[in-house]
């Protein structure tokens, strides 16, 4: 006989990344019952994130409606990060308003940087031009030949591991079971999604399944064609270093905000954390689901940031990893009902996951409850890919 885990839960989510276990919470706020099937909860993609809140300086020319969403998301990131410590029992998730500074090395970058400024502008972003000596002004390690730069004041940073073991405990605490095992089965009653099967046979049945497995969404066995989401994995490579001198710790912040730059075509991002780490990011590789660090991964990391900031290989490097990002063809995530009744998505966040997490666990809660996406969330069903169009019966 097939062991079931009981009693049956209203919603199972499948992952207990950042996204489902932000899902998991928010639903059991409003009264559902849910299970979390993970190995490792809280430690998914974010465990290898920066945790850069930017939704101005991540926007690309054609993604107007996921800047919305960020925006959205961002905008709610004090108050949940407040009431995240308050019911984690005091965990603090790293919530920093520090801005984020852009800046370009030379003319071409520069150019380009300044085209995207006047893009920002024209969808009436706050954003302000600097020179190079106004940028300097603001990091005095930058290296003297920075070209210009955009200061946008309302980008911030959250550190991805403490939000991540923040979730875990609050979702304890708010009564959601965590299965400390990887799903091994979508399982179907009919036409409809009806739970998963675990690695170790355990059957858990529940009236709706969320899928929030980050890059392996699309690759959970007994998903039925309709339903096999878009997502494919997008390597990057991070370090960690520390800001601080082999003699001790510096005379000066070696970096005071988000620091984004463009080096000779290649996008780079700093993000430097209170306690003294230097997050250093990030290599974009298809590769697979490959998590292999490499030499020349580093090494252009490190070439790249040693040509903004001169005095980054001073620092000690204390850990290098690399991680999957859950990309899908148009970068934008995967929210709500997929082809299968039963199934939701919570999926597909790319570069955004940590940004996104607040804006996810309302829309998919609040769905789960009423079953309507609110308007920032109801852009990225996966019915708007032409394979994934809802029939009349899941809608």
């Amino acid at each position: 006989m097939v062991p079931s885990a009981a009693p049956r839960p209203d919603v199972l989510v499948v992952g207990g990344g950042i996204i489902g276990l932000a899902v998991a919470w928010r639903s059991a706020q409003r009264g559902l019952t849910v299970t979390v099937l993970d190995p490792d909860p809280g430690h998914g993609a974010n465990h290898v994130a920066a945790g850069m809140l930017a939704p101005v300086t991540e926007l690309q020319y054609g993604e107007e409606p996921l800047l919305r969403l960020g925006i959205a998301s961002n905008e709610r990131y004090a108050d949940f990060a407040t009431e995240l410590t308050e019911a984690s029992g005091g965990l603090d998730i790293g919530y920093r308003r520090c801005g984020t500074l852009a800046v370009a090395l030379d003319a071409d970058d520069r150019a380009e940087l300044r085209e995207v400024h006047e893009f920002q502008q024209r969808l009436g972003l706050e954003t302000q031009w600097l020179t190079g000596r106004e940028c300097r002004r603001l990091e005095p390690m930058l290296a003297p030949d920075v070209r210009g730069g955009t200061l946008v004041a309302g980008d911030h940073q959250v550190d991805p591991r403490r939000l991540g073991l923040a979730l875990v405990e609050a979702c304890r605490r708010a009564g959601v079971t965590l299965h400390r095992s990887r799903a091994a089965e979508l399982l179907l009653d009919g036409d409809r999604a009806g739970g998963a099967r675990v690695e170790d046979g355990t059957v858990v049945r529940a009236e709706r399944t969320v899928l929030a497995a980050g890059s392996w969404s699309g690759e959970l066995p007994g998903l039925p064609p309709e339903a096999q989401l878009p997502t494919r994995p997008v390597k990057g490579q991070v370090l960690r270093l520390r800001m601080e001198s082999l003699q001790g710790p510096l005379p000066m912040p070696f970096l005071s905000r988000n620091l984004r730059a463009v080096v000779k075509g290649v996008h780079l991002y700093l993000v430097p954390r209170e306690n003294g780490e230097l997050v250093l990011g990030a290599t974009m590789e298809e590769q697979g689901f490959d998590t292999t660090v490499t030499a020349g991964g580093v090494y252009e990391l490190l070439r790249d940031a040693r040509e903004l900031l001169p005095g980054v290989t001073e620092l000690p490097l204390v850990e290098t990893s690399a991680g999957l990002r859950p990309g899908t063809p148009d970068n934008a995530p995967l929210l709500g009902p997929t082809a299968v009744p039963g199934l939701v998505a919570a999926t597909g966040h790319h570069r955004n996951g940590v940004l996104l997490t607040p804006v996810t666990g309302d829309a998919l809660a609040a769905y789960l409850t009423t079953g309507e996406l609110p308007p920032e969330a109801a852009p990225f069903t996966p019915a708007r890919f032409p394979q994934h169009r809802l029939p009349e019966f899941a809608r």
